[in-house]
Order: C-alpha cells, then structure tokens, then sequence
C-alpha cells in the first residue's frame, strides 16, 4: 500500500501546499477501468440475452421451458455471479503458482478433452460432443485459459532455443496437434483455431525465429484449408459463405448468415430500438449465443455495433499494455500471459464478428462476456483474473514491495 509521511500542520495554505507536494502520489491497487469495463460487457451482454432469448419458449424445441421468458436472462446472471466467484478465486492466486502449475493443467485439460470422446461420458448436442457429464463444462473452453499458460511458460522456459526448429517449437506443435485432433473429434474446429493462434502468437512475442514463423504459418493455413477440404459439411460451408444469397444457399447452408445481414441491414444506423428485432423471433437460429450480435445490430444500430467494438478493442489493447509493462519490470512469464490473454480475446472476438457481419464462415464461436453460456463466461473471468493480478502484481513491484506476491 502507498505510503504516507505524517505531518504536523500549523493551519496555513503554504504549509498544506508543501505536505501535499511531499506525500507521494497513491496507485490504485487494482485497474478499476478495466473491472468496470469487463462488468459493463457482462451486464450489457445480460439484456441482449434477454431480449435476444425472450421468443424462444414459443418455440416447440424449447417446450420444456414451459413459455417462461425469463428463463435464459436467470440463467445468464446466475452464470454471471458464479463467474465472479471463480474470477475473485483465480486473482488471489500469484502469477508464480499459475505457471508453476500450467504443464499439470495443460495434461489434466487434455484428458478432460479425451473424457467428452467417451461414450457414456461426453454428452452430445447438436451433433458435437464437446461437454463433460452433465454438461457441467466444455473443456475447449478451459483449454484457452490452459493454452495461454502453457505456451508462456514453455516459451519463458526455452527461451534460448527459440531460434530453432527442433527445440523451440517443436515441442508445442506436438502439443497443439494432440489438442487438435482431440477437438477436430468433437469436432470444435473454431476453438481449434484460437488455440492455435494463442500459441502461434506467444511464440511470435517470445522471440521465435521470423523465417520459421512466417513458414509455420503458411503450412498451417494449408493444413486448415485441407481439413475444410476434407469435410463435406465444412466445405459447403465455405461455398456458401462465398455466395450466401445463391438460390439454394439462403435457406440451407447460408440460412444463419443470410438472416444475420437481414438484422444487421434493418438496424441502420440507430437501430429499431430495444427489444424490437424480428430476426430473433425464430428466424435467426442461435440469436441469444453465437449470434447476440446481429441481435445487437438489429436493436441497437451502427452505434450499439461500434460501442461494443470500442470496449473489446479497449479491452485487448489494455491487455497489451500490462504485458508490456510486466516485461518491463523482467516478469516475462507474466507479460506473456498477459498478451496471450489479449490475443485470445481478440481473435474469438473478430472470428465471431466476422461470421455475424459475412466476413468470415459461420462457425460456432460464442462472443466473449456477452453471449450465452456458462462455460464460456466463466474462463472468460477467470483469463480476465489472471490479467488483473498481472496488473496487480506490476503496481506492487513498482511501488517497490512485494507484499501480496507470494511464490
């Protein structure tokens, strides 16, 4: 905590003047802006819910619902609280037990992975079995925490071999290609794809050898571009997507995205105003989760639609700056992590954006902090927890202490 000379007054301006030029200035102890932006996200995201799900009791496929409206907003806000909780437990940890502990999370995570696979086990939805038993979580999600860890304590751990292929990234394709093949199984091939760019993009931070980088990076956008290739459902997808108002695409494989440009076309400017969207009432699939944006759209316009953008772009740009500072103060794994966490969040924000607004194939991927889920918001805290004792952690070495760092 700051500390404070005491000084004996005698009444005057001038006296006053001079204590106060004397007692140094006070730092917060945590980054307030970034709590209250990340809590304005949530809450925000709570009403689109709401009003994105308030027409799906009406539907035959949500009759066990019982026509309570209310039913995904009660959900969402108790997903909220316990994402709090989770939040507030993953900041008391020190940044030192986080990666004194990411390779043991890393092989418990890909285990969970595998137990989803398991007949009996991993529960199905929709076609994908991606949930643990009682569909108490999703393991890719927590994998995204876990991948930020591990790839920033392997690259702070072969630091000195990051300018080789064998040694310095080797090791984490093997890594990345067992997470791959676990989630291409489910199949989750969006989540995979932020992994990947997790990784891929600490090891850039981290020094990795640029000719190798840019040779990696072409090799992986042809095996991806192969697995499209090699899966009917994904490649007519992308033909789709290509040419969503082709006759036979708008009400088969372009049907969501056809209907998310519908919402995103009747918002305009300003929007028809909150709670007025019809693409939600059953026309557009999915509007309370992968698609709460084009909801957004609709309701809210141009102006809701660059609102959120502005705090996502704020929110990952503050993510970059406590990494820098970290590695300024020769925390390496901290600053790693902390850019890691700003990657992850950036890339399932603009994949997720970019399948609402056409510039991209529509894949699963929710909106981080806002759309619907339990799984997702929470790791969606506890990533942002561990950003926050990053950030913590750097104000108390700059004030010279090292109270509440504790390896």
């Amino acid at each position: 905590m700051a500390f404070q000379i005491p000084f004996k007054f005698s009444g005057s301006a001038s006296d006053a003047t001079v204590a106060a030029r004397a007692r140094p200035s006070r730092m917060m102890e945590y980054d307030q802006p970034l709590v209250w932006v990340v809590v304005l996200l949530m809450l925000f995201g709570m009403v689109m819910v709401y009003s994105a799900s308030i027409a799906l009791p009406d539907s035959p496929k949500f009759a066990y619902l019982g026509g309570k409206n209310s039913y995904f907003v009660l959900r969402q806000a108790m997903f909220i609280a316990v994402s709090l909780v989770f939040g507030l437990f993953a900041f008391r940890v020190p940044v030192a037990v986080w990666q004194r502990f990411a390779p043991l999370m890393f092989v418990i995570t890909l285990i969970m992975l595998a137990i989803v696979l398991v007949p009996g086990l991993g529960v199905s939805v929709n076609g994908a079995r991606r949930w643990l038993p009682m569909r108490i979580g999703q393991p890719s999600e927590i994998m995204k925490v876990v991948a930020v860890l591990y790839a920033a304590d392997f690259t702070v751990r072969k630091q000195q071999y990051m300018h080789k292929l064998t040694k310095g990234f080797m090791p984490m394709a093997a890594a990345m290609a067992l997470v791959g093949v676990l989630l291409l199984l489910e199949p989750d091939l969006g989540a995979f794809g932020v992994i990947v760019c997790i990784s891929m993009g600490i090891l850039f931070l981290g020094g990795f050898n640029m000719i190798w980088f840019g040779g990696i990076g072409a090799v992986l956008v042809l095996v991806f571009s192969t697995i499209i290739a090699l899966s009917p459902f994904r490649r007519a997808r992308m033909f789709a997507y290509m040419n969503p108002w082709e006759e036979g695409n708008a009400l088969d494989k372009a049907y969501q995205l056809t209907h998310s440009l519908i919402a995103f076309g009747r918002g305009e400017i300003f929007g028809v105003g909150l709670g007025g969207s019809v693409e939600k009432l059953h026309y557009l699939p999915e509007a309370h989760t992968d698609f709460i944006m084009a909801v957004i759209g609709e309701e809210l316009g141009l102006v809701g639609v660059v609102v959120v953008i502005g705090l996502f772009y704020w929110l990952v740009k503050r993510a970059f700056d406590i990494g820098r500072q970290a590695i300024a103060l020769e925390q390496h794994f901290a600053g790693l992590a902390a850019k890691g966490i700003g990657i992850w969040l950036g890339v399932q924000v603009f994949i997720n954006m970019g399948v609402n607004l056409g510039l991209l194939p529509t894949k699963g991927l929710t909106l981080p902090l806002m759309s619907y889920g339990g799984s997702g918001l929470m790791f969606n805290c506890v990533g942002l927890a561990i950003l926050l004792r990053i950030d913590y952690e750097n104000r108390v070495r700059m004030r010279g202490g090292r109270q509440g760092i504790s390896k």
